[in-house]
């Protein structure tokens, strides 16, 4: 059974899919249903794809398919579907009719109710980071995570995946999500998201040493890496960890 606003929220996804080809963005779905934050809108959208009304594409951030409707709904919307899609240019395929402004993961099944009280912070996900061999540098936002207000330092804040396991012994495992206070000026060791040379980015701690930055695992399996200064700059350092269990 749906809430109400899993209703409405189902209902304009479908409707504007049959009408424009492409599902609402996501501001547009927080207007439509008069919520004040995106945050009741990931709530809506991991309940109904924990009920099975919806799905996300995998490896798209911004992609959404209807996988059924409500049974008091009929087979009209249904058809209509299969006509929009039966007269779609040739160069427009199913999987692209699905776009949408957003692309969340899944949360766990314990989810807040829809009616549940907005008190988190909503941080953008700025993507993976390795925790082990630095990757490319992060980029632009493809999701945003509900952080407790009581996690953040002040300022400016964004999350980050952890990819590795190089900071185990600080408590950082693979696929946990890491609150990062921005800042480019941080005490020595702490822990810290660092740019290398412009384009690899790496969580570590930080020493700095006369015109030496070392960047220092927390897993006796990896190496402590030495630096010239002008080859590493600080993006911001760690101020709250969040698992899924």
């Amino acid at each position: 059974m749906l809430t109400q606003k899993q209703y409405e929220l189902l209902m304009l996804i479908d409707k504007r899919i049959r009408e424009a080809g492409v599902p609402p963005s996501f501001d547009e779905m927080k207007d439509a249903l008069g919520l004040k934050s995106k945050s009741g809108i990931h709530r809506l959208i991991s309940g109904l794809e924990e009920r099975g009304f919806i799905r996300r594409l995998p490896h798209r951030a911004r992609a959404l398919e209807i996988l059924k409707m409500p049974e008091n709904v009929g087979r009209g919307h249904a058809k209509d579907a299969e006509q929009t899609a039966s007269t779609l240019p040739a160069n427009v395929t199913p999987e692209n009719v699905v776009r949408g402004d957003f692309g969340a993961k899944p949360t766990p099944a314990h989810t807040a109710p829809d009616n549940a009280p907005d008190n988190t912070t909503e941080l953008p996900m700025l993507g993976r980071i390795a925790a082990g061999t630095p990757i490319e540098a992060i980029s632009d936002p493809s999701s945003f995570v509900d952080v407790p207000p009581s996690m953040l330092a002040g300022g400016e804040h964004y999350c980050l995946e952890v990819d590795g396991d190089s900071m185990i012994d600080a408590g950082i495992f693979d696929g946990d999500t890491v609150v990062i206070q921005k800042t480019q000026r941080t005490e020595n060791g702490a822990i810290v998201v660092a740019l290398v040379d412009n384009e690899e980015a790496t969580l570590k701690y930080i020493h700095k040493k006369g015109d030496k930055v070392a960047l220092e695992p927390a897993n006796p399996a990896y190496e402590t890496r030495i630096f010239g200064p002008d080859r590493v700059q600080v993006q911001g350092r760690l101020v709250g960890l969040i698992r899924k269990y």
